[in-house]
């Protein structure tokens, strides 16, 4: 199984670990894409620091955030899966998993990102902020140009078992699985059972307990309908609409009665 989750808008800070090694990190094939990405960032944020801002579109509360860019190349480097915080990963909170759990985590879990392209959780990174919605002066919108290096690497990462995707949508532009990984994929969203919609926080939180569950529970679906019984059998509520043709995603409702 690999599961794939957006990152988050806030992080931790990176310490005082060794600086950024790109070769080091999971999916070498993006490496290339990785290092353009990550020179062009460094050098926007080390100019102009309000053209940098309006690029990144950080409001001025988070200035300081232009100057942690700037130094991305010699900042110390924590594990992905400490750096991302926010309310998915507060939910997931891997630090508390156990061991058994924690490998299969850095097996299966995969964070999408407007810098890296996608981690797993045990890569070696700076605390940086860089959104897949950005639009850098040298190399055009992220979400666009993740797209061929993305569809060159992810079907090998992918292989023949299942993908859960908890992406929101602009992580998800970066790689849309097509043909045969598509009817092998499961596309989530969380609903507020008596209004159907989509609450933003509840649903990162739910997003978090489905893969902190499925961890823990040891649960290893082989596809789509082998999640949908393995998420009843834990106590969710799942609707499902099955592939609507060829080289299409499933779609799964997780029904939630209580925000929180």
């Amino acid at each position: 199984m690999l599961v794939l989750l957006p990152p988050s808008e806030g992080k931790a800070s990176s310490g005082r670990g060794a600086p950024l090694k790109t070769e080091s990190l999971s999916l070498p094939g993006l490496t290339p894409a990785r290092e353009a990405v990550l020179g062009e960032l460094v050098e926007l944020c080390a100019g102009d620091e309000e053209k940098a801002r309006d690029v990144l579109g950080l409001s001025e509360g988070l200035r300081g955030e232009v100057a942690k860019n700037a130094g991305l190349l010699t900042a110390g480097a924590r594990p992905a899966g400490e750096i991302y915080t926010g309310v998915l990963y507060d939910a997931l909170d891997l630090a508390s998993l156990d061991a058994v759990a924690k490998r299969r985590a850095a097996r299966s879990l995969l964070v999408f990102s407007g810098l890296w392209g996608a981690v797993r959780i045990n890569d070696r990174i700076p605390s940086y902020r860089c959104s897949m919605g950005v639009k850098l002066p040298g190399i055009g919108a992220l979400g666009a140009y993740w797209r061929t290096p993305m569809a060159e690497v992810l079907p090998e990462a992918a292989g023949d078992g299942l993908v859960l995707d908890l992406r929101s949508s602009a992580y998800a532009a970066a790689w849309k699985p097509k043909g045969e990984d598509a009817g092998r994929t499961a596309s989530v969203r969380v609903l507020h059972a008596p209004t159907r919609k989509v609450v933003s926080h509840f649903n990162k939180a739910t997003k978090g307990r489905i893969v902190r569950s499925l961890l823990t529970a040891g649960a290893a679906p082989k596809g789509p309908a082998e999640l949908v019984d393995a998420l009843r059998e834990l106590g969710y509520v799942v609707e499902v609409e099955p592939p609507t043709g060829a080289g299409k995603a499933w779609m799964l409702d997780v029904l939630v009665d209580e925000i929180h």
